[in-house]
C-alpha cells in the first residue's frame, strides 16, 4: 500500500489521481466530473493541495485501491472484443448509478455470481454472451439506454 495520504508531494497524489483514472477505467468526460465532484476543480493543476487529497479520497470511494508494485495475483485484463464490451456496458451502469462501484474487481465479483467464473479471462465465448445479454437488459431497466447496437 502507498503511505497515508497526509505524507504524499504533491506529484504523488497527481500520479495516485491519474493511476485511479485508469485503473477505474474513466474516460475523459467522467473523470473530468469526478476530479471536480472530489477536488473541486476539472484539472489536477488548479487543485490545492487539500483538494488534491480530496479528489483521492472521492477515487477511493468509488473502489480505487492503491497498490504498490505488482502482486502475484496481478493477471492481465481480458481484452477480447467481448471483454470489453462487457466492460463498457458495467461503467453504462456505473454512470447511470445502477452501479456502485466501477472497478474491475467489483465487475468480477458480478461475473462469478452470474457463471460461477472468477475473471473475465476465463470466459468462453457462451459465458461472455449470457452476461453481455444480462447487462443490456439490466442497463434497459434501469435507464431505457439502448448500448448502440440494438
Amino acid at each position: 500500500m502507498t503511505r497515508p495520504t497526509q505524507q504524499l508531494s504533491r506529484k504523488q497524489l497527481i500520479t495516485l489521481i491519474h493511476v485511479a483514472k485508469r485503473e477505474l477505467k474513466l474516460d475523459e468526460e467522467t473523470y473530468r466530473m469526478a476530479l471536480v465532484t472530489g477536488g473541486g476543480h476539472a484539472s489536477c493543476a488548479d487543485m490545492t493541495d487539500a483538494g488534491l487529497k480530496r479528489a483521492l479520497a472521492h477515487f477511493r470511494s468509488r473502489g480505487f485501491v492503491a497498490r504498490s508494485g505488482r502482486s502475484g495475483d496481478d493477471r492481465r485484463q481480458a481484452n477480447d472484443p467481448q471483454s470489453r464490451k462487457i466492460r463498457s456496458l458495467w461503467l453504462q451502469l456505473h454512470a447511470v448509478s445502477a452501479v456502485r462501484n466501477s472497478s474491475e474487481a467489483a465487475l468480477g465479483a458480478f461475473v462469478k455470481r452470474m457463471t460461477g467464473i472468477d475473471t473475465l479471462n476465463w470466459l468462453n465465448t457462451e459465458q461472455a454472451s449470457r452476461v453481455i445479454e444480462e447487462l443490456k437488459a439490466w442497463l434497459h431497466r434501469t435507464s431505457g439506454v439502448s448500448d448502440g447496437q440494438g
